[in-house]
């Protein structure tokens, strides 16, 4: 199988978790946006915001030297926190938007009948931002099954993701069959991801989108 097995695990073990913690954290961030009166909100959300037009490209080389100090290279973990330091602001940006819309008068009235913010936030917030955590799910997760660049610098071929396996068949064979085959293995999740959770994705887009 020339190691499409392999890759296919890894870039498992890559996407999973780089999607589910940058969700994790955008909801709680979003919720506290929302929710929490707090010095210097709305400073902090500006500069999250911002943070946005920052090159991923730009920073590879001091992050690298920072993970090589501290022993994260060619680890899991490391990749994990890059994707999901660099898929949070939008992700917070987007799930404040959404959160800050909700309902008022229902988080009032949970908070008079004694709801602590923890109980309103998974009970009220987490399941009525469905729609925005599925979009934001879909984006990080092709993000991230899709990247080379950032797997080929931290990762590389001690534990080869699937971008990286195709890339390197494209140099090691010239039959089109097997790049063919190689290219519809790394198609079929994420277009099982897509048409799982398309029902949420025009609903979280346009909230983020015309909200805030």
């Amino acid at each position: 199988t020339n190691g499409m097995a392999r890759a296919f695990l890894n870039s498992l073990i890559v996407s999973v978790p780089a999607t589910i913690l940058p969700l994790l954290f955008a909801a709680f961030a979003g919720y506290a946006f929302s929710w929490f009166d707090f010095p210097g909100r709305q400073w902090m959300f500006v500069v999250l915001v911002g943070l946005q037009i920052v090159p991923l490209q730009m920073t590879l080389i001091p992050i690298f030297r920072i993970y090589a100090d501290l022993g994260l290279t060619g680890s899991f973990l490391g990749v994990w926190l890059f994707h999901t330091g660099f898929g949070l602001p939008y992700a917070i940006y987007l799930t404040r938007n959404f959160m800050s819309a909700l309902p008022r008068d229902l988080f009032e009235s949970a908070y008079l009948d004694g709801a602590s913010h923890w109980t309103a936030f998974w009970r009220l917030a987490v399941p009525l931002s469905v729609p925005a955590l599925a979009s934001l799910g879909i984006f990080q997760f092709l993000w991230v099954w899709n990247d080379l660049l950032v797997a080929l610098v931290f990762l590389g071929s001690g534990n080869p993701v699937l971008t990286w396996q195709i890339n390197n068949l494209v140099g090691r064979f010239t039959g089109q069959h097997l790049l063919s085959a190689a290219a519809f293995v790394s198609m079929v999740l994420p277009m099982v991801v897509f048409f799982s959770m398309q029902r949420f994705f025009v609903r979280g887009l346009m909230a983020g989108a015309v909200k805030g």
